[in-house]
């Protein structure tokens, strides 16, 4: 059987109901942002900061030290980046210790640590090599693991599981040549055959690919007699006939990952190896990213505590005008967010994570604003320590070893955290992801009022419950809580953490108010409104970050560990995230959106042409996306399964 070699045409409306049919319908826990978004501030649900169990401690902190070990001992960064490639002695020395089972149940072999001590571990890995940390994570967050575990049948757990626990790499296949965050023209099909499917296309960017035994792929079912078809999920073998992964991709950073192009030819592979029913494909992956997404977040506080010790080091090391450059305001500023932010960002990874292991909450924003946030953040960190360190920030470390001086990757790290920003949902596909969820309330009750499709009595029916839904709801946003000075007393202490809780509160309230607003002006169009969308998002991944830190901060106080400290960070964390809230709710009406996109028609239409004259491109020739027509493989297999 040969698959169709036409690609799915989709209309702009019809992008959106695939996107909308695989999200997450219905909230049944609470969800401590989704409350924020709503401006109903639910300090209950993240106060007192949810914790491990005594053996769950144990058991990753047991682990932990096995790792640091490991990753004290046998690795060594400067080879990784330099080669380009994680020995596989490393990758075979992982899999002794147990490292590719991290989150897998001990029941099929694995370690079966919490997500707060997995992340834990990313962290630690990622500290030593960011290469090891991508590879361990793109195995467990979205490889095979995280799948099996959510949407698995008995059958295929003990199958898989007890090999990815302890031998074989997986790796999650969903992007192609022309397909990215728009899911709905996925080009790749499975063809069913018996008791087979049979897989044809090309996926790109394949994490792991080059190297994995296991592969969770994502196809097109077509739509047949008794069958729904759609896009869905499947384990496949990376030995089986007719794969072959045609290219190793190479990257400005992140040196060290296994990341391919793959080719599937005719590839059978047993109904019995699909994931849930046909067409769920796009729900698995996306419930799946829910947590698999924290693991991000994981490799930018990494980097932010790696960046403030070389910050601190260096800056009382390098003097100018007669004392150390961290004495100097315009250099202190620096230091200061540096810390203050990696606080932020560890208090955001650990609640979410925590939150994700007691799953009393759902967590689907707050993972996402922490992907999101500590991204964004995280790359922000890194510049600021090439800045402090100067001239030597932006050279190689190999080149300042080799005159002498310490060998600081300042300018490596940089490029290394620059994909956080577009890995598992670029930074602007999450805005509009989390915008999504933060007005899901809204829709549900007043969706139908600005549906075109929808008739006049749906449309009264909506209104009627719209009408009582904003009469109970509106109220409820003129004052709170953070209007009185007593309001979480107990965040008061020597130094006053409390006034920034109501300062969230109060915010909270007023960013529900501007999104009810902008929803009543723009109604139907609201959804092509993506800057005011992208900076109500940021707006409430600062709240959300200074709950965090404030949380953190009791909790550390409370515990007797460095408190008073942790208050200081958390405090300027806050007042410096209270500065870019204001800057931000300025820009939710005063800003340059619309003359915007007048610039880019102008651009588009070829106006402002002359303006790239009197350069030269020194760009190749090519096509702009290479063809990924099915068919079989012209290139040689690259795949390089290890141990």
């Amino acid at each position: 059987m040969s698959a169709p070699s036409s690609k799915p045409t989709v209309s702009e409306r019809e992008a959106r109901q695939v996107a909308e049919a695989a999200r997450e319908q219905e909230w049944r826990k609470p969800s401590f942002a989704k409350e924020l978004f709503l401006g109903r501030f639910r300090l209950d649900l993240i106060h007192p900061h949810p914790m491990p169990t005594d053996e769950a401690a144990q058991r990753g902190e047991e682990f932990l030290a096995k790792l640091r070990d490991f990753c004290e001992t046998k690795v060594d960064a400067a080879l990784i980046e330099r080669e380009a490639r994680i020995p596989d002695e490393v990758i075979s020395g992982l899999k002794e210790i147990g490292a590719l089972g991290m989150k897998i149940d001990t029941k099929y072999g694995g370690l079966g640590l919490t997500q707060v001590y997995y992340n834990k571990a990313l962290t630690l890995a990622g500290s030593a090599s960011p290469a090891i940390g991508v590879l361990l994570s793109a195995h467990q967050s979205i490889g095979v693991p995280q799948p099996l575990k959510l949407f698995g049948t008995q059958e295929q757990k003990d199958q898989f599981l007890p090999r990815c626990a302890r031998t074989d790499i997986s790796a999650f296949l969903l992007t192609e040549p022309d397909v990215g965050s728009d899911p709905a023209r996925l080009a790749t099909t499975a063809v069913p055959d018996g008791d087979d499917y049979v897989l044809d296309g090309v996926k790109l960017w394949t994490t792991n690919g080059v190297v994995a035994d296991l592969l969770v792929v994502m196809a097109r079912v077509p739509k047949g007699e008794g069958r729904k078809g759609g896009i869905t999920a499947f384990v496949v073998e990376t030995n089986s006939p007719g794969i072959t992964v045609e290219n190793r991709n190479a990257f400005m950073g992140l040196r060290g990952i296994e990341n391919g192009v793959t080719r599937f030819h005719q590839v059978r592979v047993p109904a019995a190896n699909r994931i849930g029913p046909e067409g769920a494909g796009l729900k698995i992956a996306l419930t799946t990213l829910n947590t698999g997404r924290l693991s991000l977040p994981a490799s930018c506080v990494a980097a932010g505590k790696w960046c403030l010790k070389i910050a601190r080091e260096w800056s009382a090391a390098r003097e100018q005008w007669g004392k150390p450059i961290a004495h100097h305001e315009a250099v202190g500023a620096k230091i200061s967010f540096i810390a203050a932010t990696t606080f932020a960002l560890e208090a955001v990874l650990d609640l979410s994570s925590q939150m994700a292991d007691e799953n009393r909450n759902d967590i689907r924003i707050e993972g996402a604003l922490a992907k999101l946030y500590a991204s964004e953040m995280g790359w922000l960190i890194a510049d600021e320590l090439v800045q402090i360190r100067g001239g030597r920030g932006f050279e190689t470390a190999a080149s300042l070893k080799a005159r002498g001086e310490r060998a600081v990757p300042a300018e490596q790290v940089l490029r290394d955290l620059r994909i956080n920003r577009i890995f598992e949902g670029s930074t602007e596909i999450m805005h509009l992801l989390i915008a999504r969820e933060a007005v899901d309330a809204h829709l549900t009750v007043a969706g139908d009022l600005i549906d075109p499709d929808k008739s006049l009595q749906d449309k009264a029916k909506a209104g009627a419950n719209a009408g009582v839904f904003y009469a109970k709801w509106l109220p409820k946003l003129v004052a709170g809580p953070g209007q009185l000075p007593v309001s979480y007393g107990e965040f008061k202490r020597e130094v006053d953490l409390s006034g920034h809780l109501r300062y969230v509160e109060r915010h909270a309230r007023k960013l529900a108010r501007a999104t009810f607003y902008a929803m009543s002006r723009w109604q139907g169009k609201m959804e092509t409104k993506q800057g005011f969308l992208g900076r109500v998002v940021d707006i409430g991944a600062e709240l959300f970050a200074m709950s965090a830190a404030c949380v953190r901060a009791e909790l550390l106080r409370s515990q007797g560990d460095h408190g008073r400290e942790a208050y200081q960070l958390a405090d300027a964390f806050c007042r410096q995230s209270r500065i870019r809230v204001e800057e931000l709710f300025g820009r939710l009406w005063n800003n340059t959106d619309d003359l915007d996109r007048k610039v880019v028609k102008g651009v588009m239409s070829g106006t402002y042409e002359w303006l790239e004259e009197g350069i030269v491109d020194p760009s190749g020739e090519g096509p702009w996306i290479a063809a990924s027509d099915p068919g079989p493989s012209q290139a040689d297999n690259l795949h390089r399964p290890i141990g």
